[in-house]
């Protein structure tokens, strides 16, 4: 299902830390399976996969995402040793206003993985900005459309500022972490679990970290 020829030949940037683009990174039959099958959620913020359900093609996508061929390419491309580091991975479906707000990832976080799942995308925010500094959303390098099939990856560094103009509604994304242990993994999973639970009794409003 994964185009790994695409991740492997697409050119690794490294202004300002080093991320990589890949368009069509699922194509095809595949896709519209996985559109299909991807599960209906309802509440914002980051779930883990473990608190929702999809259908077969979607479960193949995550099987395919946490597997070792992905693994090596990914530890190929980025020059780093990922052998037997956890894996987190998460979905989102639904955006608030104040998501997506400028941040680096957490220092547990070994490289992020990002593929969107938008059938279409109309929408002026919601773009994902790869960013100079960590002030000002409109001092980017490169734009990212939450297009499906479409996946960027960033190895997770002091300076890995991110984020996107504000979009409220559906906005569909799978992101995966390769972390340093098994501790962070657990720890990640904690508050992710407890910020589903809260955000889907308070209808959004929690400001529990996610």
């Amino acid at each position: 299902m994964l185009e790994l020829d695409l991740f492997s030949r697409e050119r690794l940037r490294t202004d300002p830390y080093p991320y990589l683009v890949v368009p069509n990174f699922i194509q095809g039959e595949g896709l519209e399976s996985v559109l299909r099958d991807f599960p209906d959620i309802q509440h914002p913020g980051s779930i883990p996969i473990s608190e929702v359900i999809g259908g077969e093609a979607y479960q193949a996508l995550l099987a395919e995402l946490q597997g070792d061929a992905f693994r090596r390419v990914v530890a190929d491309k980025f020059d780093l040793n990922l052998q037997g580091l956890p894996i987190l991975t998460t979905v989102r479906g639904v955006m608030r206003e104040k998501d997506g707000r400028i941040h680096t990832d957490s220092k547990t976080k070994v490289v992020t993985v990002l593929l969107y799942l938008n059938d279409s995308w109309e929408a002026e925010g919601g773009h994902l900005r790869v960013l100079r500094d960590g002030e000002n959303i409109d001092n980017f390098v490169e734009e990212v459309p939450p297009s499906a099939g479409t996946l960027i990856a960033f190895k997770v560094t002091d300076n890995c500022w991110h984020g996107h103009k504000p979009v409220v509604g559906k906005r569909l994304s799978i992101q995966m972490n390769y972390l340093v242990g098994e501790a962070a993994k657990g720890k990640h999973q904690f508050f992710h679990r407890l910020s589903a639970k809260l955000k889907r009794f308070f209808g959004g409003r929690s400001n529990v970290p996610a």
